[in-house]
């Protein structure tokens, strides 16, 4: 273990997790079954759960696609712990943004794990803090503007990190030029589809799995066409050449 790589290390104890996180889903509700006698049948589950499949599933292997490039080995830790869209991915984003890192290398995986670790046990003390305070709060969490308010905080914190995302062109060690423009196609197409074809409503993972390389696909194209332009971000703290030559 000492010689290896830290990527190799954080696959193999992501992998372990992730089979123990199954095995501790799966196993308790067994025990449950095997302790009263209650096994449901495969036609029971599927009629009840089929539904809540078709919609999950997709959207699921779509996430795998979409936030791994972004969060890298620490999506093993984001996906055991859940709350990843409203959550784990904005805390990895800021946290490498302050770090100054690259999305995709060893020091972002890091940087990435240690945000979303953070994030896991604050949601943890902040669940337990919720437990035993929820009926005293309860009539506070009851009024009409606490819950107008609530119901505001996820399109907030998206609406921050859009924000963020029109404003800002770095790209690790790169500066993009235009790369917003790889999205009008896809919004323009969703939009057609949403509103005279069929709503996309409990079908997002289907369309998350369509738009995903359909963006890819637009991007490379105006990169290609030249509208999209990619370079190498400026270093201001580095100094010439030349002059680093003369002082030495």
């Amino acid at each position: 273990m000492k010689n290896m790589k830290y990527s190799d290390k954080i696959h193999l104890v992501g992998r372990i997790g992730s089979l123990m996180s199954i095995g501790i889903m799966l196993g308790i509700p067994a025990i449950v079954c095997s302790t009263y006698d209650l096994w449901p049948s495969f036609g029971e589950v599927m009629s009840i759960g089929g539904g809540v499949l078709a919609m999950f599933i997709p959207t699921a292997v779509s996430e795998v696609f979409s936030y791994t490039p972004i969060l890298g080995s620490a999506c093993y830790l984001a996906f055991i712990t859940g709350n990843v869209m409203n959550l784990k991915l904005p805390c990895a984003i800021s946290a490498m943004e302050i770090a100054d890192v690259t999305q995709g290398t060893e020091a972002g995986d890091a940087i990435s794990t240690v945000a979303i670790a953070a994030s896991s046990m604050l949601t943890m003390v902040i669940i337990a803090i919720g437990v035993v305070l929820l009926v005293p709060l309860q009539p506070i969490l009851g009024l009409p503007a606490v819950k107008t308010a609530t119901a505001y905080m996820l399109p907030a914190l998206f609406g921050g990190m859009f924000l963020g995302m029109l404003t800002n062109k770095n790209a690790g060690e790169y500066v993009i030029h235009g790369k917003l423009l790889a999205t009008v196609a896809p919004i323009a197409v969703l939009l057609i589809v949403n509103f005279f074809i069929t709503p996309i409503a409990g079908k997002e993972g289907m369309a998350m799995l369509a738009e995903i390389p359909f963006t890819v696909f637009c991007a490379w194209v105006l990169y290609k066409k030249g509208i999209i332009k990619v370079e190498l971000a400026k270093k201001p703290d580095a100094e010439p050449v030349e002059e680093r030559k003369e002082e030495a």
